[in-house]
C-alpha cells in the first residue's frame, strides 16, 4: 500500500468523523442544526469537485454517505450499500452507484416509505467547479438529518433512505431502482424526493404530489405549521406551465402509481451555475426547511397504507 494512499485514507477517514463528532451548541428535538450545515458545507467545497457521475468527486461523495450512514448506526438496505449499475448518454457509458440505508420499522417493516435525494452534479466544466450546494448537496445532507432524526424516533414504516445517482443526467439512478428494485414495488408506499430545499428570497418551499393523493394532500394540510417559512402545495396541476411532477427523480416513482412528495424551492440564478455554492444558500431557511420536511414525515408515518 503506497504511502500517499495511507495519507489520503486516514485524511478523509478524520473528515467523516470530524463531521459528526462535533457537539451540538443547543439541544435540538429532531437534529443537530449545526451538524447539518457542516454536511452541506463539506459536499458543496471544491473538494467534491461538483459531484460528477463517474468521476473521482462522485466516488468522494459515494464514501462520505456510505460513513455517514455507518455512523448513524444505520444499516444497509442488502449486504451492501451500494447498487451499482451502468447506463449509457450521448454514446458515453457511465459507471454509476446508488447508496442505500435501511430503517427498520416498529409497526410495519415489510411496508416501506422512500426518502430520496439525489448526490450527483454537473462536474467541473472549462475549469470551473459547479459545486450544487443547493443542486442537490441541500437534499442530501437532509438525508443524514433524518438518519439523526431516527435515532430517538424510529419510524412505524420501515424507511429506506436513498443517494440517487445521475439524476443530471436522465434520473438514471431512480429508473434502474425501478426497474431493479430491491424491495417489492406494491410494498413502497410513498417517495419523499427533496432536491434543492436551502435557499429562497420568499421563504417558501413547495411540495409537489398533494393533488394526486388525498392522505398525503391531508398530512401536508395538517403538519406542524413553521412560523419561519411558507409551505406551499404547488406546481402540481397538468395545466401548471411550470408542473414540476417530472422535474426530478419522484417521477420514476409516480410512473409506477407510487404515491410521491416533492420538496424544492423554485429556481434561482445560480440554478446550474458554477456559483451554487455554499455561501449562497440562506442556513436558516434550510434548516426550517428541513424541520418542515420531517414534521410532514411524522404524519405520513401515521397514516394506514
Amino acid at each position: 500500500m503506497k504511502v500517499k494512499f495511507i495519507v489520503l485514507f486516514f485524511l478523509f477517514h478524520f473528515i467523516y468523523i470530524n463531521v459528526n463528532s462535533q457537539t451540538c451548541k443547543k439541544e435540538v428535538s429532531l437534529f443537530c442544526e449545526e451538524t447539518v450545515l457542516r454536511h452541506l458545507r463539506s459536499l458543496s467545497s471544491d473538494a467534491f469537485e461538483g459531484r460528477r457521475t463517474g468521476t473521482r468527486g462522485a466516488l468522494k461523495t459515494k464514501k462520505y454517505i456510505i460513513n455517514q450512514f455507518h455512523s448513524l448506526n444505520i444499516r444497509p438496505l442488502e449486504k451492501s450499500y451500494e447498487q451499482r449499475f451502468l447506463f449509457e448518454k450521448k454514446k458515453r457509458e457511465y459507471k454509476a452507484t446508488n447508496v442505500f440505508g435501511l430503517i427498520k420499522g416498529t409497526k410495519n417493516p415489510r411496508k416501506y416509505i422512500i426518502i430520496s435525494a439525489h448526490y450527483d452534479h454537473e462536474g467541473i466544466k472549462n475549469g470551473a467547479i459547479y459545486n450544487g450546494a443547493d443542486d442537490n448537496a441541500s437534499g442530501l445532507s437532509a438525508l443524514f438529518s433524518f438518519g439523526e432524526y431516527f435515532k430517538n424516533n424510529p419510524p412505524k414504516y420501515s424507511v429506506i433512505l436513498a443517494a440517487f445517482d445521475g439524476e443530471e443526467l436522465g434520473f438514471q439512478g431512480s429508473k434502474y431502482f425501478i426497474k431493479n428494485p430491491i424491495v417489492p414495488l406494491k410494498n413502497i408506499k410513498v417517495n419523499i424526493n427533496m432536491d434543492m430545499i436551502s435557499r429562497s428570497e420568499k421563504n417558501e418551499l413547495y411540495v409537489v404530489g398533494t393533488e394526486r393523493n388525498k392522505k398525503l394532500k391531508h398530512a401536508v394540510g395538517y403538519y406542524k405549521h413553521s412560523k419561519k417559512i411558507k409551505l406551499i402545495a404547488g406546481h402540481n396541476s397538468c395545466d401548471d406551465l411550470e408542473n414540476w411532477t417530472y422535474s426530478s427523480d419522484h417521477v420514476n416513482f409516480y410512473k409506477k402509481g407510487i404515491p410521491f412528495l416533492y420538496f424544492g424551492v423554485e429556481d434561482h440564478k445560480d440554478y446550474h451555475e458554477p456559483t451554487d455554492d455554499y455561501e449562497n444558500i440562506h442556513t436558516e431557511f434550510y434548516v426550517e426547511a428541513v424541520k418542515v420536511i420531517i414534521s410532514v414525515f411524522e404524519k405520513i408515518d401515521d397514516l394506514r397504507f
